[in-house]
């Protein structure tokens, strides 16, 4: 592969395109990255094109429950709420309070605070006072913790569930099995875990963009 090829700003300037050729401009979902960077969120949402994904991961599955490890700003939760049909439900978790109430302006101002559960807390504290089964699960939450919300994963699950980690390959550190660094160790964890298990069909896929160099892994559960 080029040099040419892995160029961030390349990355970034195909992002640019193919937002503007597959129509991802979206006033709302800009507001909303406007409003998290004025109330100094990290800027790590999921990039337009990502969202979009998650959007068609929903429609794709017919998904009415969705859970979400990790809200940050809202930006994905609204993308996920945005594709469910009529009486769907997105449960989303965020450990932070401050970043949960700019969240919840979020969800208001488009117009998806009714089909969003927001909650406040750890989520490994959280998820146990939830009832499955969902639809689809999207971890992107703090990477040390990836093998708890696994577990949880997998027991709020049902035949069929789709379960996506996100930030899973690190700019490619996660092949550094030696890596001391404990979001590599968080995603190498959840890889493993999402291979060996003998419910689940996973595989993971490489991303390059406005977000960098990173990827997702993507199973689904059987009987």
């Amino acid at each position: 592969m080029s040099h040419v090829e892995t160029d961030p700003a390349v990355s970034a300037k195909v992002d640019s395109y193919l937002g503007e050729v597959l129509n991802l401009t979206d006033p709302v979902l800009d507001a909303v990255l406007a409003a998290n960077a004025a109330a100094g969120l990290p800027p790590i949402d999921v990039s337009a094109a990502q969202g979009r994904m998650l959007a068609l991961f929903v429609a794709m599955t017919g998904a009415k429950r969705v859970l979400e490890i990790g809200t940050l700003g809202g930006y994905s939760t609204i993308c996920l709420a945005r594709a469910l049909p009529a009486g769907g439900r997105v449960v989303t978790i965020e450990r932070e309070a401050a970043h949960a109430e700019v969240a919840r302006r979020n969800f208001e101002r488009a117009g998806m605070a009714d089909r969003i559960d927001l909650r406040i807390g750890a989520a490994l504290d959280v998820l146990p006072t939830l009832e499955g089964p969902f639809d689809l699960v999207f971890v992107d939450a703090d990477k040390p913790n990836n093998p708890g919300y696994f577990d949880w994963a997998l027991r709020l699950s049902r035949p069929g569930t789709t379960i996506v980690f996100d930030n899973v390959i690190r700019s490619g550190a996660v092949a550094d099995t030696g890596s001391a660094d404990p979001n590599v160790q968080g995603s190498q964890a959840a890889l493993r875990l999402l291979g060996n298990h003998p419910r689940l069909r996973a595989t993971a896929i490489q991303t390059v963009g406005v977000k960098g160099w990173d990827g997702f892994a993507l199973a689904v559960v059987g009987e």
